[in-house]
């Protein structure tokens, strides 16, 4: 990743995750833009146990957080880097900023943007966000919109943006700026972190706990149980 940015590439990662999938089926605009995107990353043990039924070979997760902190190390072991934060609130924004400098004082934090909050950007709001992060000219963009909005609306207008690197990491910017409490380690090892999360926020998450994880399972046995029956 960090080769890709010095050599100047245009890349943009989403994150998967069992309910990206199962919304992703019933929404085609979200389904063009995670295939559209350069980089996938298995955010969820769910995507790790589904490719091992179906014999594929992700084995194991990479969270939009182990992507956030992993990249933001390697540019700084590499001579430092140029970084954009769009969405959230200028409140979470502000905090990101002032840990960002903390935690990793050789990277450079050339800007931040607030987006208005509605369900759909205008032609106005998104040329007012391109036009903020180009100004900016930062090496890496973290996006934090929420799906299914934040990788629709990078996938309409990556061409457009004068950035090395883009991810869009939802729930990370509050991880971060400590709005949300990540899960204790052993519940992320075990592949439990979901659960704390649910607790914390029942009205949010429930849909993706008891609606989108059946329909995940569902789909993963239908698709992986032909290629079973066949091995030897």
């Amino acid at each position: 990743m960090v080769d890709a940015i010095r050599r100047g590439g245009h890349v943009w990662a989403a994150c998967m995750n069992p309910h990206s999938y199962v919304v992703a089926s019933d929404r085609q605009e979200f389904s063009d833009a995670l295939k559209g995107a350069d980089l996938m990353v298995p955010d969820g043990i769910g995507i790790v146990l589904a490719s091992r039924w179906c014999g594929g070979d992700i084995h194991e997760r990479v969270t939009g957080f182990d992507l956030f902190s992993g990249l933001h190390d390697a540019l700084e072991a590499s001579g430092g880097g140029r970084i954009f934060f769009l969405g959230s609130t200028a409140a979470v924004l502000s905090e990101i900023d002032t840990r960002m400098r903390r935690d990793w004082p050789g990277l450079e934090v050339v800007g931040t943007y607030s987006p208005p909050f509605a369900a759909q950007f205008s032609e106005s709001d998104s040329a007012a966000m391109v036009a903020a992060v180009n100004a900016a000219r930062p090496d890496v963009l973290w996006v934090g919109m929420t799906a299914p909005k934040q990788e629709e609306w990078l996938h309409a207008h990556w061409p457009l943006i004068d950035a090395r690197f883009a991810g869009a990491i939802g729930a990370v910017f509050d991880f971060y700026a400590g709005r949300i409490n990540r899960s204790h380690w052993i519940f992320q090892r075990l592949g439990f972190e979901w659960l704390p999360r649910l607790l914390q926020e029942p009205r949010r998450l429930w849909r993706r706990t008891f609606v989108s994880a059946p329909r995940f399972l569902w789909a993963v046995w239908r698709i992986g149980r032909p290629s079973r029956r066949r091995r030897p």
